[in-house]
C-alpha cells in the first residue's frame, strides 16, 4: 500500500512538473511569436505640434551692373583695326577705344566717290533730256498756234465767202421782184452754205484749240531724277563722315569718363551700324540686380526693407526694394533692383540680398516631413493607442489637415489635432491608416 501511495505521488508531481514546464513552453512561444510579430511591425518617431512663428527668409544672389550705361557709336561698315581696351577698363575723355582699318577706309571712299560720279553723270544726263524736251513742247506749241491762227483765217475766209453769196442771192431777188424761183433755190442754197461754213469753222477751230491745250499739259512726273538726288545728297553725307574719320586717322575715342561694360567688336570684323561698346556713367551710381522666383515675391515687395552684403564687404548693408516687376525674358520669375548709395558697388560686383519676414504665430505647427500632400489634399499620420490580441497596440490613423503657411522648417496646419497628437515624422517603412506600429 506505501508503495502504491509514493508511486501515485511520484506519478502526480511528474504531472504538475509537466504541466509547469508546458505553461513554461507556452510562455516562451508567446514572447518569441510577440518578438517576431512586433519585429516585423514599422517602426516610427513622433512628434507632437508646436507653436511657432512661421518666419519667411527669401536670400538671393544677384550682381552690381550699372545704374546707366552710355553708348559708344560710330561709322557703321569700317573694319576694326585695332581694340585698345576690355570689359572692366576705365576709361577718360580722349582716351582711345579702338582704330579702324585705314586702308580699307580708303576703298571704301574710292567707291563712294565712284558712286557719286556716277549719279552726278546720271542727274547730269536727266538735266539735258528735259531741257531738249522742253525746248521740242515750246516748238511745238507755237507750231500749233501758228497752225490754229491760219485755221482761223481760212476759216472765217469760207464763212466770209458764204455770208457774200447770200447778199449776192438776196440782191438778185430784190432786183427781179421775187418772182423768179431759181433765185429763191439759190438763197436757200447760199443759206445752207454759210451755215455749213460755221460749223466747219467750228469744229475745224476746236480741234486746233484742242491740240494747243495737248501741248500745254503738264508732263508726267518722273521720280528717277528726285531719286537721284536723294541718292547723291546721302553718298555726299556718308563721304563727309568717311573724311572725318579719315581726318581723326581712324581713332575712335570715349567722350566722356566711365567703366567698359560691354564690347560688341572684334579685330578684322565690321563695325555695326548700334552700340559698338557701352560704358557705365561715373555720374549715375550703380545698382544691384537680382531675380526671385514666383514663391519668393510673395514675401518681397516694393519699397521693402532688406539686407544687402557685396562681395569684399564685411557686413551687410541696409537697403530697400527699388524696383520689382515680372522679367520680360524669364516670364513668371521677378526682376528686383535696389539703388546702390553713389561710390559703393562695380558693375560686375557679386553680391547677396536677404530679406526677413517674421510671420504669424500658429498654434499647430509641425516639421515639413510629419506633413503629405497628393493633388488634391494634404494629411498626417498620428499613432493611437488600442487594446489589440497581444494586449495594447498601436495603430495608424489618417487626419486631413489643412496648411495656413509654411517654410522651410515649419508647417503650420489646422484639423484634428491637439497638443498631445502624436504625429509621425518618420518610419522604418511606407505606413497607411490603421496600420499597427511600434515605437
Amino acid at each position: 500500500m506505501l508503495e502504491e501511495k509514493r508511486a501515485g505521488e511520484i506519478r502526480k508531481k511528474k504531472i504538475i512538473a509537466g504541466f509547469l514546464i508546458f505553461l513554461a513552453l507556452m510562455w516562451l512561444c508567446t514572447i518569441i511569436s510577440k518578438s517576431i510579430y512586433a519585429s516585423r511591425l514599422p517602426v516610427v518617431t513622433t512628434v507632437e505640434v508646436e507653436q511657432k512663428y512661421v518666419e519667411h527668409i527669401v536670400e538671393v544672389e544677384g550682381i552690381v551692373i550699372a545704374g546707366d550705361k552710355n553708348p559708344v557709336t560710330t561709322l557703321g561698315g569700317l573694319r576694326v583695326d585695332k581694340v585698345m581696351v576690355q570689359v572692366g577698363d576705365r576709361v577718360e575723355e580722349g582716351d582711345v577705344l579702338f582704330t579702324v582699318d585705314m586702308e580699307d577706309l580708303k576703298t571704301i571712299m574710292e567707291e563712294k566717290q565712284t558712286q557719286i560720279s556716277k549719279l552726278q553723270l546720271q542727274i547730269d544726263t536727266i538735266l539735258q533730256n528735259e531741257e531738249l524736251a522742253r525746248q521740242k513742247k515750246a516748238l511745238e506749241e507755237e507750231r500749233a498756234r501758228a497752225d490754229y491762227d491760219a485755221q482761223a483765217r481760212y476759216q472765217d475766209t469760207l464763212v466770209g465767202r458764204a455770208a457774200e453769196e447770200i447778199n449776192q442771192a438776196e440782191t438778185d431777188i430784190e432786183e427781179h421782184a421775187g418772182d423768179d424761183e431759181a433765185l429763191k433755190d439759190a438763197l436757200q442754197s447760199a443759206a445752207y452754205a454759210e451755215a455749213d461754213a460755221k460749223w466747219q469753222r467750228e469744229n475745224t477751230m476746236k480741234d486746233a484749240e484742242r491740240r494747243v491745250e495737248d501741248i500745254l499739259l503738264p508732263e508726267e512726273e518722273d521720280s528717277v531724277l528726285s531719286t537721284s538726288r536723294i541718292e547723291l545728297a546721302a553718298l555726299q553725307e556718308d563721304l563727309a563722315r568717311y573724311q572725318v574719320v579719315k581726318d581723326i586717322d581712324g581713332q575712335i575715342t570715349a567722350q566722356s569718363g566711365g567703366l567698359i561694360t560691354d564690347i560688341f567688336i572684334s579685330v578684322g570684323g565690321r563695325i555695326p551700324d548700334s552700340a559698338v561698346m557701352l560704358f557705365a556713367d561715373d555720374a549715375v551710381p550703380c545698382q544691384f540686380k537680382a531675380m526671385l522666383t514666383k514663391e519668393q515675391k510673395k514675401y518681397v515687395a516694393l519699397n521693402d526693407k532688406v539686407d544687402l552684403k557685396l562681395d569684399g564687404s564685411s557686413k551687410e548693408s541696409d537697403a530697400s526694394v527699388d524696383y520689382l516687376a515680372e522679367s520680360e525674358s524669364m516670364p513668371g520669375n521677378y526682376e528686383i533692383y535696389i539703388n546702390l548709395p553713389e561710390g559703393k558697388g562695380t558693375p560686375g560686383l557679386s553680391g547677396v540680398m536677404k530679406r526677413t519676414e517674421t510671420g504669424e504665430k500658429y498654434p499647430n505647427c509641425l516639421p515639413p516631413m510629419a506633413v503629405h500632400r497628393d493633388n488634391t489634399r494634404s494629411y498626417v499620420y498620428v499613432v493611437k493607442e488600442r487594446e489589440g490580441i497581444l494586449g495594447m497596440e498601436y495603430y495608424v490613423e489618417e487626419l486631413s489637415v489643412r496648411v495656413l503657411d509654411e517654410n522651410e522648417n515649419w508647417v503650420a496646419v489646422e484639423g484634428a489635432l491637439d497638443s498631445e497628437s502624436q504625429v509621425i515624422l518618420s518610419a522604418t517603412k511606407e505606413v497607411k491608416n490603421g496600420e499597427i506600429v511600434r515605437y
